[in-house]
């Protein structure tokens, strides 16, 4: 099979090589007649910054695989008519649950509280685990893989979906339960797409739900995120700590007040890399899956946005 490889030419050698390994059989192009192709592997930021990909030149292509877990810069293409998948694998689940767990114990244990000044803090004791309460906001992998790591350790774990869906293991509220899951939150997680429903529903009157005190982590998409809203909360003192990991602008600007608040802690979405090791097998999977006419997995539905 022939494969077009649509990603930034600095993956190139860090994916052509996993990818060949994972499925020998196929030979992986960076150049060619669009037409020639039997599938397409795809990466943001590709043709360039502020481009959309044409791919109605790809007449023959069966599957558009992308190499990211989210979508939203392709799934709403005009050309895009070919079957999309996204990406999910074992070592982006993995890398989000041991992210979320980091940041979930820095705060759950108050790591902050013990500056090496001299002084002997033995005043507060932090409640084991199963007291401590956390809801997932998107129950979809990665929130599963999530849930699954933090009630391994013990934590109290909630999850919260549109849809409701039920998931083994884990208390899961639906839609009309969204100010439930929030008033809970001790450690609220967001872990939501990025769709016309999620966009912005971290907003003032949503975040003023959370309890005194709670803190936020948001690896999953900068734009379910008010900024001004959290930042008003914030500085007024009611929300403890905000961990984000997605911006609406990427790089985050110097200049974003993100920046200066000291209890927002910015780190530069890392929290989920796709790694070729653990991808490529993924990829290659499923592109076996279009060339022989088998269901594929992880298909993008174009109406939900995932």
């Amino acid at each position: 099979m022939r494969v077009f490889f649509a990603a930034p030419a600095a993956l190139w050698d860090r994916w052509a090589p996993a990818l060949r390994a994972a499925c020998p059989e196929m030979e992986l192009c960076r150049d060619g007649d669009p037409a020639s192709f039997d599938a397409v592997i795809y990466a943001p930021g590709y043709p360039a910054a502020g481009r959309e990909m044409d791919f109605s030149p790809f007449t023959r292509a069966r599957l558009v695989q992308s190499l990211w877990a989210g979508v939203e810069r392709i799934v709403g293409n005009p050309t895009l008519t070919q079957p999309l998948c996204r990406m999910v694998d074992p070592g982006l689940a993995q890398g989000m649950a041991e992210w979320c767990l980091g940041w979930t114990m820095r705060f759950h244990l108050g790591m902050d509280r013990y500056p090496q000044d001299g002084v002997w803090r033995n005043s507060v004791v932090p409640p084991l685990a199963c007291a401590r309460k956390v809801t997932i906001l998107g129950m979809g992998e990665l929130g599963r893989a999530v849930a699954a790591t933090l009630r391994g350790v013990g934590f109290d774990v909630t999850g919260w979906s549109a849809s409701g869906k039920p998931v083994p293991g884990v208390r899961v509220l639906g839609a009309a339960a969204l100010p439930e899951a929030l008033a809970r939150a001790e450690v609220l997680i967001s872990l939501l797409p990025d769709t016309p429903q999620t966009r912005g529903l971290l907003d003032a009157r949503r975040l003023a739900l959370l309890p005194r005190g709670a803190v936020l982590l948001n690896p999953g998409r900068g734009t379910v995120l008010d900024d001004d809203a959290l930042l008003a909360e914030l500085n007024s003192n009611r929300l403890g700590h905000a961990v984000l990991d997605v911006f609406r602008t990427e790089p985050l600007p110097p200049a974003h007040p993100f920046w200066r608040q000291q209890r927002v802690t910015v780190t530069p979405h890392i929290a989920a890399e796709t790694r070729p090791a653990s991808a490529a097998p993924v990829a290659a999977e499923n592109l076996r899956r279009a060339m022989d006419g088998r269901p594929l997995l992880h298909l993008v539905d174009p109406a939900r946005g995932y």
